[in-house]
């Protein structure tokens, strides 16, 4: 029986990968595709909401895929999602204007938010503690696969086949996760049968909807397609102040609130909500610039500067999976602070010790450690947060910390936009701005600028690395409070009654310590987190 076990969880594994290559993929397929996409469709001035529309829906879902995954199980959230993403996908192929592939690719990112939520919060519910470094090591390493891998993929499919296959080809990959989720995942009820009818909190997820649609679209279109003091970006910034005051009133009332304030209250949590916050923000440093630097101010192709960027996807998912050997010996916290210090010191000499021009190997022997120490800050935030909740509040959990940190990463796009076009403008006069110069870089004053821009960028990103370090020094516990308890084996197999009724009867026992709020243990040993 245990043989068996282990191979319906490897399909559910293999479910949960396809489904993170689904969301992961669609951040760099399309990027090397624009140019084909614009030439058949039009609208190139707009063409940024191509990506913008997706990231907005995903992040503004995330807390409600979240909060309905603790309701109604993560099983028919992660259906439904990918469901909508496949249709989204359809739509998308089919587009005949380009307003017609931005509004579908809103709908792709409506199934995104649950897709990215909810994986994470399944990878919890397989594993026990100790072996949950096994599950999130395979899903870095789906991520740094498709960034490596998704810009050359979009670019062979619209070169070949026509920049609609790279929606269609979601289609069979969706399709066997499908399948291997409805086959092989089976969740214990124990949970959420807390109430005959479960009260679902939709003015408060119409809210968090429109506020973090509003907010979001004033920091990603400020100072792009309107100046930030103009009469469209007032008005956002208000409407969204407004919603947000809207959203407390109404969460303040609701007996489940999709933004319960316990997320808040805990510690522990609020913490990492805030160190992950951070680290979105540093990350525009490198996802965001160093292409740009390493194009303009190096001089190299554009793969190449690809591939500047990507060794720090291939230590990301090594550093990841090693982490485990110290959290299990000094704690989640410190591991943490440890990476956030390594990616503090490695953001400093960006512009510090680099030398204009400089060679290749020094930015990317920089973005290699970069990845190392980011993996050993980031999963054991991720894992130490799931270890200190229960099943029936963990999609919540995860969700928040997911949500910050995509707050973060906006945040910083809009704030070091702002600081590199102020550097170029200085340097170069008024009026021109980073997108305006990186294509234009023959001359010495212009590759100067781009490189004191970028500087620029990494100084305010070694700042964030600074504020995540001491947000966890300061106001995280040492030591996580993690629950007693184990999770429950949440894939018996349906088709065998006597083991579906016996899987019910052990998860309804394990469950139940959840159900009455199981009382928190502090982290005591290397092998006993």
């Amino acid at each position: 029986m245990q043989g068996s076990t282990d191979r319906r969880r490897g399909a559910v594994v293999a479910a949960l990968m396809l489904s993170m290559a689904l969301a992961a993929l669609d951040t760099t397929i399309v990027s090397t595709a624009v140019p084909q996409i614009v030439g058949d469709l039009g609208g190139f001035s707009v063409f940024s909401w191509l990506f913008s529309g997706y990231l907005l829906a995903v992040t503004v879902t995330l807390p409600v895929y979240g909060k309905l995954s603790d309701t109604f199980g993560r099983k028919p959230v992660l259906i439904a999602g990918s469901v909508l993403f496949l249709v989204g996908s359809l739509l998308c192929a089919s587009a005949w204007n380009m307003g017609a592939l931005i509004a579908f690719r809103v709908v792709q990112g409506l199934g995104g938010g649950a897709i990215q939520g909810t994986v994470q919060t399944l990878a919890a519910d397989l594993y026990p503690l100790k072996e949950r470094p096994k599950i999130q090591a395979k899903l870095s390493t789906v991520w740094a696969t498709s960034s490596v891998l998704g810009p050359a993929l979009g670019g062979l499919l619209a070169s070949f086949a026509g920049w609609r296959w790279i929606f269609l080809i979601n289609l069979p990959i969706g399709a066997v996760a499908l399948f291997l989720l409805v086959r092989h995942l089976h969740e214990p009820r124990a949970d959420r049968e807390r109430a005959a009818r479960p009260r679902i909190d939709w003015a408060g997820a119409l809210a968090v909807f429109a506020a973090g649609g509003a907010l979001l679209t004033w920091l990603v279109q400020g100072g792009v397609a309107w100046a930030w003091g103009s009469a469209p970006s007032l008005a956002l910034l208000c409407t969204g102040v407004v919603l947000i005051g809207a959203v407390f009133l109404i969460e303040r009332r609701v007996a489940e609130p999709i933004l319960p304030g316990w997320v808040w209250r805990r510690r522990t949590i609020a913490a990492v909500n805030l160190a992950l916050g951070a680290m979105g923000l540093l990350m525009v440093a490198p996802t965001a610039f160093l292409p740009t630097y390493a194009q303009s101010v190096l001089g190299l192709s554009p793969t190449a500067a690809g591939f500047v960027l990507s060794v720090m996807t291939l230590s990301w998912p090594v550093s990841a999976a090693l982490s485990q050997h110290v959290y299990r010996r000094i704690g989640f916290r410190d591991t943490a602070a440890i990476g956030m210090a390594g990616a503090l010191v490695l953001l400093a000499a960006f512009p510090l010790l680099l030398p204009y021009p400089g060679e290749v190997w020094q930015p990317t022997l920089l973005s290699l450690l970069l990845g190392a120490a980011l993996g050993l800050f980031q999963l054991p935030l991720i894992v130490g947060v799931q270890s200190t909740v229960g099943w029936a509040e963990r999609g919540t959990a995860t969700a928040s910390v997911l949500f910050y940190r995509q707050i973060g990463q906006t945040v910083g796009a809009a704030a070091f936009g702002a600081v590199a076009n102020g550097v170029i403008a200085g340097r170069l006069g008024s009026g021109t701005d980073l997108d305006s110069v990186a294509r234009d870089t023959g001359a010495d004053e212009v590759r100067r600028a781009i490189d004191a821009a970028v500087d620029s960028v990494y100084v305010g990103a070694a700042c964030a690395a600074g504020i995540a370090l001491l947000v966890l020094l300061t106001l995280a516990p040492r030591r996580f409070p993690v629950l007693e308890s184990e999770p429950p084996e949440p894939v018996a197999e349906k088709s065998d009654p006597v083991a579906e009724k016996s899987g019910q009867e052990k998860s309804s026992a394990a469950q139940l310590p959840h159900q009455q709020h199981s009382p928190h243990v502090q982290e005591k040993s290397p092998g006993t987190d």
